[in-house]
């Protein structure tokens, strides 16, 4: 037991480190997330693969060690929309709850997760909270037309542990990574996923093919996974690690959005994502877009053998 000699490998900076199998990774972020090794080699690890950077093998290693330590949501009886939710409101108001609760009206069952790895801003679960969703407390199944949020501690309290790391040495490690690629539920869902840095994109595509996930993958809104509604992103869906192109990014971004408050705090952004939802503000056309490509992804999942 131990992490040191995988330590030694990543750890050696940028150029000289060597990645990691992807039985390696699983070993190595098992034993993190199962909390048998010292504070130290966890800052160690952290640290030398925020220097390194993770390769595809290595966060499949991560999320396989995930997956046999979540506490997951029972099948549901369409296909899960799982919606990670960490970044929050920086600029522009969070709209993954506009985005939930528009695919709730669909008919399909949604869970959202997430943890404040950011304290200054105004997270999905503060503007929920005001709509009247509360987080849950007990993992169970969610019904086609509900939605649920998930505080990650809920699904795992090792892989919380770990993004709170970030409180203390100021930077990301994987498991910010792994929380917005997991798949916490024992039947078929689809991954809202999304990327700020478009060198991200081609990763996080290579994982879900490595993984056979179901997902969405499109830039998203500051780091969450509904559309940013000033853009026509690139949008890709997977089936069970199929790509599939959806849309095509066109250039430019809009000055403005119609209806969009300029304001990010949380009874502004409930009050916006109401109105929304009542059609007395219009919905951005890239978040329409975006319920549209999850109904045809999930219609397809629900569909293929």
């Amino acid at each position: 037991m131990g992490i040191s000699h995988y330590i030694k490998e990543i750890g050696r900076g940028a150029r000289g480190a060597k990645p990691l199998t992807r039985e390696q990774a699983t070993d190595l972020f098992g034993q993190v997330l199962d909390g048998t090794v010292t504070d130290l080699e966890v800052g160690a690890f952290c640290l030398a693969m925020r220097i390194k950077g993770e390769t595809p093998e290595e966060m499949a290693g991560f999320l396989d060690a995930t997956h046999a330590r979540l506490d997951l949501f029972p099948a549901s009886d369409l296909p899960l929309i799982v919606l990670p939710s960490y970044n929050g409101a920086r600029k522009l108001p969070v709209l993954t709850p506009l985005l939930a609760l528009l695919l709730a009206r669909e008919g399909l069952p949604v869970l959202l997760h997430g943890a404040a790895t950011e304290s200054t801003r105004v997270l999905t679960s503060n503007v929920l909270a005001a709509l009247g969703t509360n987080p849950i407390t007990v993992v169970g199944k969610i019904g086609e037309g509900e939605i649920a949020f998930a505080p990650t501690e809920l699904l795992s309290t090792g892989l919380k542990r770990l993004l709170d790391v970030r409180r203390v040495v100021g930077l990301r490690n994987p498991a910010h990574s792994v929380v917005k690629l997991m798949q916490p539920t024992a039947g078929s869902c689809i991954v809202i996923a999304s990327y700020t840095h478009p060198e991200y994109a081609q990763s996080m595509a290579s994982t879900f093919e490595l993984t056979g996930t179901s997902a969405l993958l499109s830039r998203g809104l500051e780091g969450e996974s509904v559309a940013d509604p000033r853009r026509t992103a690139q949008v890709d869906g997977f089936i069970r690690g199929q790509r599939i192109a959806m849309q095509e990014q066109q250039a430019g971004t809009l000055s403005e959005v119609e209806g969009l408050p300029k304001e990010i705090d949380i009874d502004t952004t409930a009050d916006y994502t109401r109105r929304v939802l009542a059609g007395t503000l219009p919905l951005p056309m890239a978040i329409a877009r975006q319920v549209e490509h999850i109904k045809q992804l999930a219609q397809q999942l629900a569909n293929s053998p």
